[in-house]
């Protein structure tokens, strides 16, 4: 990891926080492959539009690792502070996830502030897995086994469906939650302690979520901030793997212990001496080729394939 740290200095790249927000989308999507692994071929890459509730096709992108008898269904959210990010920055990932679990993987390009702020990105999430839920089956799914996940700001979007799930009575099998953010504000230790220098750092932080909720009340509101939900009691099981040195794991941990407090199975491991984004450095960190495996095995016990 020190080694990647020490390669990122090196090449002295604007930091994306400095760059106006089209420019850093195009800067992160030209180095999202940088570490990657090696893009895994897939017998069925698809994309396809699934519409949103004010008529928005929202283009996503569907992963199936076989083709004949139906798949379960993971809904991928990818991360970049509800302002960067896209199918295709997220494309290895997805193509790792649906290879090591067997199941089906749909990435989601929801929309992106500052263009389009709260709660947009969180309701894009809700319209595609319930589209899934309903239509999935002329895709090759089998919707009885349904799951969602994603990293970060993904992670956030995915612990919101899981309650929206909950609550609309869709039943899942699994969220899958990469260094999800859940609290209002950046107030844990883990935002002090490694607030610069690392991956994800305090201004960038600041700079994602001042694109997406402008008003105090926003980031009080549970869909912005899940520790905030009054009950998560009855939600879908979770895995969670964090980052030990990662701004957001304090509240990763919090969100764990929420969950577990209010009955919800909870597998949580954190991947020791890695930063935010490890997950994407399969080519460097070995840490990262473990948490596909740990994650894909998460998937594989909830859509009981084993």
């Amino acid at each position: 990891m020190r080694a990647v740290l020490q390669g990122m200095e090196r090449a002295a790249r604007a930091p994306l926080h400095t760059l106006p927000v089209a420019q850093a989308r195009a800067a992160y999507e030209a180095g999202a492959g940088v570490l990657e692994l090696p893009k895994a071929a897939l017998p069925r890459v698809e994309d396809l539009h699934i519409p949103a509730r004010d008529g928005h096709a929202l283009p996503a992108r569907l992963y199936a690792p076989t083709e004949g008898a139906p798949l379960p269904l993971l809904l991928y959210l990818h991360g970049g502070g509800f302002t960067i990010g896209s199918i295709a920055t997220h494309d290895v990932l997805c193509r790792e996830l649906a290879r090591l679990a067997g199941c089906m993987v749909v990435s989601l390009d929801y929309r992106l502030a500052p263009e389009h702020r709260f709660p947009t990105a969180s309701n894009d999430a809700w319209d595609a897995l319930q589209w899934l839920a309903h239509h999935g089956a002329r895709l090759g799914a089998d919707t009885a086994r349904l799951a969602v996940g994603g990293d970060s700001a993904g992670g956030t979007l995915s612990a919101v469906n899981a309650i929206l799930a909950r609550d609309a009575g869709l039943p899942l099998a699994l969220q899958l939650l990469f260094y999800p953010g859940t609290t209002a504000y950046q107030d844990t230790p883990s935002h002090s302690v490694f607030a610069r220098g690392l991956v994800l750092d305090a201004t960038a932080i600041d700079w994602f979520f001042g694109h997406y909720v402008a008003l105090r009340e926003e980031r009080a509101d549970w869909r912005f901030a899940p520790l905030n939900a009054s009950d998560v009691e009855g939600v879908a099981p979770a895995w969670l793997g964090l980052a030990e040195c990662d701004p957001l794991v304090d509240e990763g941990i919090l969100y764990a212990d929420k969950l577990r407090a209010a009955g919800v199975p909870v597998d949580l491991e954190i991947y020791r001496g890695v930063t935010h984004e490890f997950i994407k450095m399969g080519r460097a960190i070995p840490e990262a080729r473990q948490a596909h495996h740990d994650a894909a095995q998460a998937l594989r016990r909830a859509f009981q394939m084993d």
